[in-house]
């Protein structure tokens, strides 16, 4: 890329970014000045912006990086991550969601005081920020980091050695998305999810038509005929016990891995906290779902392009890593004039998840640590003004902090999307584990999640980091075998030392809690949907080849 082409990109970059930012001003403007505003949007968001925050928080960098890069390296096992969500997001549209909304909770740990008490509230703020700090938000800007170096090359760009040129990447990619979280709040991230939201799909189509047409000579339906065709175990996403993603986790420890993520994630579940009713938050959450079952065409067969253009990782021919994939997949087959559009999306996607991860930590700072640390000091309201500015603050350090972790991943031996489930299981279990005893049991008391957590990330990190070679479990399979014990141990806790005053559920009244009509129906289109897309990628379906699209030719010379 000359300097010329270089400064158009970056131009349309910015018009692009500056366009979201001003759309997401207008709407905010006024709104942010008191807790319900900054943290959950005054309680207002519809279905649209539920949805489209919901897909870009949750579809990032991280994920275009990581699953193209899964797919290029091994198949298209781990699309098993996105899209049993759907059932994930069916539990929270008819199970959490309700209760949620309801109790009026602004964060999961203030619905685990109301049900336990202070104690489990402070230990899931402890667990959440560890995570959120040591994994989940280096690894957003590490993957848009690597993305953004790749397509323009920026150590030769800056005449810096890649650690220096990663390490100012990160930085820059960091800073400019703080913004919207520090000054914004969940309306502005909300927002601009949205926008960014419909970016994403534009980009995620074309990539793989573009890079079909790369593999077919021009010709579409050529590229498709190749890899329907040929290394055809490359589309298979019934996984192997040595592929990164097992069939069988689907059914033991994948099940609890979303329905954190999806029900208890404090980042991800603030967006429909702040619903402005139960039918709208039902309606964000399972649109979101259907979004997933789209991501094994968008976000991993431009992985499997790359491996019939490229070859495999290593070979002659081949990438120096896995998680090169779709970057340079992106350099190959997007006209210059696009990559200013694709840059600003990209940027985008890696602001949303960051500025969704930086609103809902401050949030749980503020609301869980700050809040409760000076009511017990005798300051029985503490005014809406100064929670803001502690958030603010609270934002730019965790901001710093990630900027320390973030580089260091680039040491991950097995790429980034595998690192990056290994060590979630520190804190997703136990989270999911508590929250549905604390709503299914009302008789035990807060000594269970107290021991549970302790157990947990003892048990979890000598069986994964110490005795891995002796129990050669999956990771994923240690999930589930870890819930059932965790939760009987909770169980047994309760027999033996019940609480003294069962637990009794009371709702607020502060939303309309009246259902959306549709949603069962929705539900039972996207289960369908999840089983047939695991027809098609299987040996049933387009695993072994097929011939029916050997006439077929789609000319694309147009679309570019």
């Amino acid at each position: 890329m000359n300097a010329n082409e270089l400064s158009a990109t970056l131009l349309s970059c910015l018009f692009f970014m500056g366009l979201v930012a001003w759309i997401s001003y207008r709407k905010t403007r006024g709104e942010i000045d008191t807790r319900d505003g900054y943290f959950l949007a005054g309680r207002g968001l519809g279905a649209v912006f539920i949805a489209g925050s919901l897909l870009l928080t949750n579809l990032s960098a991280e994920q275009l990086i990581g699953l193209n890069g899964s797919a290029y390296g091994f198949n298209l096992s781990s699309m098993a991550w996105e899209v049993t969500a759907a059932f994930a997001t069916i539990c929270m549209a008819f199970i959490f969601l309700p209760r949620y909304l309801a109790g009026a909770f602004s964060t999961l740990p203030e619905f685990l005081n109301d049900r336990f008490d202070d104690d489990v509230r402070r230990l899931t703020v402890i667990l959440f920020m560890l995570g959120y700090g040591l994994v989940t938000i280096p690894s957003v800007l590490y993957s848009g980091s690597i993305a953004v170096m790749q397509m323009f090359d920026v150590p030769a760009l800056f005449k810096l050695s890649y650690s220096t040129a990663l390490a100012v990447t990160i930085v820059a990619i960091g800073s400019i998305g703080a913004v919207y979280a520090v000054f914004g709040g969940l309306k502005a991230v909300a927002v601009s999810d949205t926008l960014n939201g419909i970016g994403l799909l534009a980009i995620g189509i074309a990539v793989p038509v573009l890079g079909l047409s790369l593999l077919g000579e021009g010709n579409v339906g050529q590229g498709l005929h190749i890899i329907t065709n040929t290394s055809t175990e490359k589309l298979n996403a019934i996984g192997s016990s040595s592929d990164p993603t097992p069939f069988a986790t689907l059914f033991t420890g994948m099940i609890f891995a979303n329905l954190f993520y999806w029900c208890t994630n404090q980042y991800v579940i603030q967006r429909t906290l702040a619903a402005k009713n139960l039918a709208e938050g039902q309606k964000g959450v399972l649109f979101s779902g259907f979004f997933k079952v789209l991501v094994p065409f968008i976000m991993m067969l431009p992985g499997v392009i790359a491996f019939h253009l490229y070859g495999a990782v290593g070979s002659e021919t081949g990438l120096a890593s896995i998680d090169l994939a779709y970057p340079q997949l992106i350099r190959d087959v997007l006209p210059v004039y696009a990559m200013g559009f694709f840059l600003a999306v990209l940027l985008g996607a890696v602001f949303s998840s960051f500025n969704s991860l930086l609103n809902s930590a401050a949030t749980l700072f503020c609301l869980d640590v700050y809040v409760p640390y000076k009511e017990r000091q005798g300051h029985h309201h503490v005014n809406d003004e100064k929670v803001l500015k502690v958030a603010k603050r609270a934002s730019i350090v965790i901001t710093l902090f990630s900027f320390v972790v973030a580089p260091m991943l680039q040491f991950a031996p097995d790429g980034l999307w595998q690192i990056i489930r290994v060590f979630t299981g520190f804190y997703n279990i136990p989270v999911i584990a508590i929250v549905i005893v604390g709503l299914f049991a009302p008789q035990v008391p807060a000594l269970g999640p107290k021991l549970v957590i302790c157990f947990h990330i003892l048990a979890y990190g000598l069986l994964k980091f110490v005795f891995d070679d002796v129990v050669t479990l999956h990771f994923i399979h240690l999930y589930a075998i870890l819930f059932f014990i965790e939760v009987a141990i909770m169980l047994a806790i309760g027999m033996r030392y019940p609480r003294a005053e069962v637990w009794t559920y009371s709702t607020s009244h502060k939303v309309d809690l009246q259902p959306w009509r549709f949603a069962g129906p929705c539900a039972v289109t996207l289960i369908s949907s999840v089983i047939a897309l695991y027809l098609l990628f299987s040996p049933i379906g387009l695993v072994g080849g097929t011939v029916s699209y050997t006439h077929l030719t789609l000319p694309t010379s147009d679309l570019v």
